[in-house]
């Protein structure tokens, strides 16, 4: 399992596009924060990374898709599956070996944004809420460990890169986005748009991000990604 995560780690770091899009996310997401008007923190007056933590699920939707896309469309398409099938590995090693690879470039992504914490530190001339913005990187480890196991799914799924990258922005924003949408329907209110909206990432996404730390949330992110997992060793097994 851990040579098909060293193998993917090198593979996505031998070409430009690695760096590019790890490059993007921070930044736009540097930009938002510092440059842009009416986001940037210093219109706030106060010290707070609110607007980093709602605008990164967006640049995450891209990135990861982007990050994963490749993991078993490009075995699919060059034939090099049926090579790695014969190896002494099981389905789920390999799951695992792509999965853990894309968490680590997902990590190697977010590691540089904590300086923003250290920037808000500086400028801030009272506190700074840390046990919040700690919840908040929480919640980003896990909305991003969840769209890894969905973007690795929709790869699953053929062998065309790009028709994966599509699926899977698709499926992340539908499951981020769309139970929260569908929630806001007049006909809904004051009936079941509270439990259609908890079955949507966002809502828990949500809650993490207050800082509030709940297992309920954490075993909602923890489904999904099993499910999604689920599937692509179903998919997998089918081949």
């Amino acid at each position: 399992m851990f040579a098909i995560c060293k193998k993917e780690i090198r593979q996505f770091f031998s070409s430009l596009t690695g760096y590019l899009a790890i490059i993007i996310f921070l930044l736009l997401s540097g930009l938002f924060l510092f440059v842009f008007p009416d986001t940037n923190l210093f219109d706030y007056g106060y010290a707070t990374l609110d607007t980093f933590f709602e605008l990164a699920p967006w640049i995450l939707l891209l990135l990861i898709p982007a990050i994963t896309m490749r993991s078993f469309a490009d075995e699919f398409k060059a034939g090099t599956y049926e090579i790695l099938v014969t190896r002494p590995l099981s389905k789920w090693q390999i799951i695992g070996g792509k999965y853990l690879a894309s968490l680590i470039i997902i990590g190697i992504a977010l590691l540089p944004t904590f300086t923003y914490v250290f920037t808000i530190k500086s400028l801030s001339t009272g506190g700074v809420d840390t046990g919040g913005i700690a919840g908040a990187y929480i919640g980003l480890l896990f909305l991003s460990a969840a769209f890894t196991a969905i973007g690795i799914c929709c790869s699953s799924f053929t062998n065309n890169a790009v028709v994966a990258f599509l699926s899977s922005a698709f499926t992340c924003f539908l499951l981020y986005n769309g139970f929260t949408a569908i929630s806001g329907i007049p006909s809904l209110q004051g009936g079941w748009d509270y439990f259609i909206e908890m079955a949507g990432i966002n809502f828990h996404y949500r809650s993490l991000s207050r800082g509030a730390v709940d297992s309920r949330d954490m075993i909602y992110f923890l489904s999904i990604i099993v499910l999604f997992l689920f599937i692509t060793r179903k998919k997998l097994l089918n081949r």
